[in-house]
């Protein structure tokens, strides 16, 4: 039950003459405008002729198409362990697991599927991942003409890592405003995180 005390009311705000008509609004718009097209004629807009001209994106904080990465045997690097997926807030990563051919890992993926519509571009899949298998690199030129072209295999996203793999990607980016991000590798360890020594062992 809700109290009274509780209830907030929001009454709509009384309006004059002049903006029933929403002439401020529609002057400040055509202003807009007007300052944009200014630029544009002084050649002072950013405006690019895509696709031949592209922008350049900040490649330290900027999150695009999605890749899967390579071993050092140029095998897939996924260990099939469902973090990702797990981490994933928008449900977009598909897995099906088998068993490993190989003996260094139990688990690969034998299918790997990313819907990039679905997908929210978080990063919460890299972040998740134990060994760095998923990354999300600089490309954000990737388009389809219907939702199955842009749902991405296996074999797509590995093709992603070939054309990329000489770009490095985005670890842990400074984000402007935020404390404490971006410097995980290079914060100094303090005593609380100090591994202890196992018990019954002497250093003497």
């Amino acid at each position: 039950m809700i109290r009274d005390e509780d209830v907030i009311s929001v009454d709509a705000p009384e309006l004059s003459v002049l903006e029933r008509l929403y002439l401020p609004q529609i002057f400040t718009g055509m202003k807009t405008t007007f300052v944009h097209m200014i630029r544009s004629m002084l050649g002072k807009t950013r405006t690019v002729q895509y696709p031949e001209q592209k922008r350049d994106v900040r490649l330290d904080n900027y999150r695009g198409v999605h890749r899967l990465n390579r071993d050092e045997d140029g095998r897939v690097a996924c260990v099939a362990c469902f973090m990702c997926s797990t981490a994933c807030p928008a449900d977009c990563i598909h897995i099906e697991a088998v068993e490993s051919p190989w003996p260094d890992r139990e688990k690969y993926p034998a299918k790997f599927d990313i819907d990039e519509l679905r997908c929210i571009y978080c990063g919460m899949c890299e972040e998740a991942c134990p060994v760095d298998a998923i990354e999300l690199t600089h490309q954000y030129d990737l388009v389809g003409r219907t939702r199955e072209e842009m749902i991405l295999d296996k074999e797509e996203l590995l093709a992603i890592y070939d054309v990329t793999k000489t770009e490095a990607p985005r670890k842990n980016p400074k984000i402007t405003g935020y404390v404490n991000t971006g410097d995980r590798e290079d914060k100094p360890t303090t005593t609380d995180e100090q591994p202890h020594e196992p018990v019954g062992t002497s250093t003497a």
